[in-house]
């Protein structure tokens, strides 16, 4: 009998297009009503219901009671990870989607994955930040150094906060449209809202796009010291 974790239960969840498409909406990192996600899905109310109970059941998702409303959200970010790296398994086996739409290009430059930075943008910044050694290592496993440390405190993060909350620090997450590692984690996420608070981006409403100002996009370019176009400010 083999023992360990039942993998086949999660992809079963996962293998359902209407769960598929629900999870995927939330991986924005906002909760949403069931019906928000019965539209997403393109289900009616009633199966929606069914599926979100599945999801709930399977440890996916879960839901909070406001008002009229249950709001529903993925229970951490490692399931937003796992959704963003089948994304990427599934682009790079031919697996896409007919119509890709005008935000497409847009969506792969700079958007949120579930609290942190995704995208061309979300890739080059953290390599920028491990050439220039300011965060070392590989694949999820990544250390915020002493210079880093220096730097983000100067960025106006308040790393001490950041080391007591319940997550890593610091983490790569497969990117799936660039299919290589963007930062998550604590500081990722941190990060990312220290880019809005600054006034440098802002969430497209209704979307996952992350969109920079002309003068986010220069200050982003000359503080992480990377290459950017001009099409990806707003």
């Amino acid at each position: 009998m083999k023992v360990g974790p039942d993998i086949a239960t999660i992809a079963a969840l996962l293998g359902d297009p209407a769960r598929a498409n629900m999870l995927t909406a939330l991986t924005a990192g906002q909760a949403l009503t069931a019906g928000e996600l019965a539209r997403e899905a393109g289900v009616t109310a009633q199966t929606a219901s069914s599926h979100l109970g599945k999801l709930a059941a399977g440890g996916l998702i879960e839901g909070r009671k406001q008002g009229r409303h249950i709001y529903y959200a993925l229970t951490g970010p490692d399931v937003a990870g796992v959704i963003e790296a089948l994304t990427g398994l599934a682009a790079r086996t031919g697996h896409t989607r007919v119509r890709t739409g005008p935000k497409e290009p847009a969506l792969r430059r700079a958007r949120v994955c579930y609290d942190h930075l995704a995208g061309d943008l979300g890739v080059a910044m953290l390599d920028s930040l491990t050439h220039r050694e300011m965060i070392v290592g590989a694949g999820e496993t990544l250390v915020l150094t002493a210079q880093g440390e220096a730097f983000m405190t100067a960025l106006g993060l308040d790393l001490a906060a950041l080391s007591g909350l319940r997550r890593p620090m610091c983490k790569g997450c497969l990117d799936w449209s660039v299919r290589r590692s963007h930062l998550a984690g604590a500081l990722g996420a941190a990060l990312l809202e220290r880019f809005y608070g600054l006034g440098w981006a802002a969430r497209e409403p209704g979307t996952r796009i992350v969109s920079f100002s002309p003068r986010g996009l220069e200050a982003f370019r000359e503080i992480f010291g990377v290459a950017v176009d001009a099409e990806s400010a707003a």
